[in-house]
């Protein structure tokens, strides 16, 4: 344990000794984090000294409270030249674990219950505790009122926080009925039902119940047999209820094992944000627990939107660990600034998709919106904003293929592929349209179940959400017409310090402002306009 971790650790004992019943585990102790054991990881900060992650990774969580490797355990590396998905993919280590883990707390009360006041909480042993919740981010819309405590009173939950002389101060509140349930019956999708149908159920579900179902298992009963088996999931969060430019939802890929009780709090959830500004919210990109990215009071995606996952149990390690091995890799180019986040060609959806086919995944593609309308696009918004900048942005999302572009055509083309698919592989039925590699036989080897997950909105002071949007007009029809009515929350630049940057981060160029195709098309207006000047020219000097 290195002197930060002590300093860190040792005061809340004291207190705990003197001060409060509660017996809270410390987070490296709570057993697995993933597929990693938590044996192999230690607490510090993002302002270790002496802990083997790059500076840039410590830089963005140098308030944050993070797991690391432990000396002598493996860590992901990265290419000072340039980034590359199959350099990653090449390079990869499947023992080398993430250069950080985003815990954000240290303490971890597993099972525990809130009194009717949300004052007191009392662990599965009667121990009893005095229980409060974190500060409020000034910038966040969303927070624990009245009726998110009428929610977490009826149910057990399961909490991350700091251990204080005034009790426990959480910052996670899980619900634990939010679980796996491995004793269902095969629930198989229905003639008139498809992923698009459940994900767009009752508006988005935020107020539904919430609902675990087994669609597909390789053979009768297997999916009953399936506690400590890898897990590879898809998790896609809808739009948000009171921010106009969050109808698209969000996307991130998942990696962990079941449980024999269907918890899936400490799975760990590969999400990428944008880290050049400061998220109202307090989101940074980077691996974390699920239940820290669920729930979490200022950045849990469930405190302003409703959720969705399809999960893909499988009999052995290999294919998640491939995943999860590669990613780490990628959060290092990604901290280093070698690549960076784009709304439109880098984004959540899009890292985490090229990830998978640069795997070896064929996921089909989906096709851009439209080159036309893109182009129309791009004239307009450019002509009307005066801002030839918000141009190349809306041609850009006009022109990106949408499995990489929309986070829900993203988790439907995944989704489809793999229930299709999962037959066929496993049979070894495979087809000329969507030929097989290592990486899909792997995944058809190993697939034993695959279930769908609705996770409603937790109660808070925020708008409820709705389902995410699935094409750009969707996008338009959800949204105000009037853009100046749109509500949009802001947030603060967050660049990495120049002294940080080397390698590929020191030669990234943005792109034109003008589009290649939107220059040819100027280029032939200009020499339709100089042909018409000339022949003008012409006609009036014989005349």
């Amino acid at each position: 344990m290195n002197k930060i971790t002590s300093k860190l650790i040792a005061p809340t004992f004291l207190l705990f000794s003197l001060n409060t019943q509660a017996s809270p585990t410390l987070a490296i102790e709570d057993g697995l984090l993933g597929l990693y054991s938590a044996e192999n990881i230690e607490i510090t900060t993002g302002r270790c000294q002496d802990c083997a992650t790059i500076p840039q990774a410590r830089w963005y969580f140098k308030k944050e409270l993070i797991a690391v490797p432990k000396k002598g355990v493996p860590i992901a590396g990265f290419s000072k030249t340039a980034f590359s998905l199959q350099e990653a993919i090449n390079e990869q280590n499947n023992n080398a674990l993430p250069p950080l883990i985003w815990l954000g707390s240290q303490h971890v009360i597993p099972h525990a219950r809130l009194n009717d006041s949300g004052t007191m909480l009392t662990e599965a042993s009667g121990l009893t505790s005095p229980f409060s919740i974190i500060d409020k981010i000034p910038s966040n819309l969303s927070y624990w009122n009245d009726s998110t405590l009428q929610f977490f009173k009826q149910r057990d939950v399961r909490l991350r926080g700091e251990l204080t002389d005034k009790g426990f101060i959480a910052r996670t509140v899980w619900p634990l009925d939010f679980k796996i349930d491995a004793n269902a019956n095969l629930n198989a999708l229905k003639a008139d039902e498809s992923l698009k149908s459940l994900v767009q159920y009752e508006n988005g579900g935020a107020k539904s119940a919430y609902e675990s179902r087994l669609l597909w298992e390789k053979t009768p009963g297997v999916a009953k047999e399936v506690a400590g088996k890898a897990v590879l999931a898809f998790m896609l969060n809808g739009a948000q209820g009171d921010d106009d430019e969050a109808h698209g939802g969000h996307f991130a890929v998942v990696t962990g094992r079941m449980e024999t009780d269907g918890n899936y709090s400490r799975w760990l959830v590969n999400n990428y944000y944008n880290l050049a500004s400061n998220s109202e919210k307090g989101i940074i990109a980077g691996v974390t627990p699920m239940d820290k990215y669920l729930t979490d009071l200022n950045s849990g995606q469930n405190f302003y939107r409703p959720s969705y996952m399809l999960v893909a149990v499988l009999k052995n390690d290999n294919v998640p660990a491939q995943f999860q091995a590669t990613t780490n890799r990628i959060y290092n180019q990604f901290y280093r600034n070698d690549f960076v986040y784009d709304h439109s060609r880098n984004n959540c959806a899009g890292v985490s998709i090229d990830t998978l086919r640069a795997l070896g995944w064929n996921i089909p593609m989906r096709g851009v919106e439209s080159q036309l309308k893109a182009s129309a696009a791009y004239f307009y918004v450019a002509a009307t904003e005066m801002s030839l900048t918000k141009g190349r942005a809306i041609y850009d999302y006009l022109n990106t293929e949408t499995t990489r572009l929309f986070p829900a055509v993203t988790f439907d083309a995944i989704g489809e592929d793999l229930l299709l698919g999962a037959n066929q592989w496993s049979r070894k039925l495979y087809t000329d349209h969507n030929p097989t590699t290592p990486f899909m036989r792997q995944i058809g080897e190993d697939i034993e179940a695959i279930y769908f997950v609705r996770i409603p909105q937790i109660p808070s002071s925020r708008a409820f959400g709705l389902a995410p949007v699935y094409s750009f007009d969707q996008y338009l029809q959800q949204a105000p017409a009037d853009r100046s009515q749109w509500k949009i929350v802001p947030t603060t630049p967050n660049p990495l310090p120049e002294r940080l940057k080397d390698g590929a981060a020191l030669k990234l160029q943005s792109p034109s402002l003008i589009p290649l195709p939107i220059a040819a098309v100027l280029m032939f207006i200009m020499g339709g306009l100089t042909w018409l000047i000339r022949k003008l020219l012409k006609r009036r000097a014989r005349n």
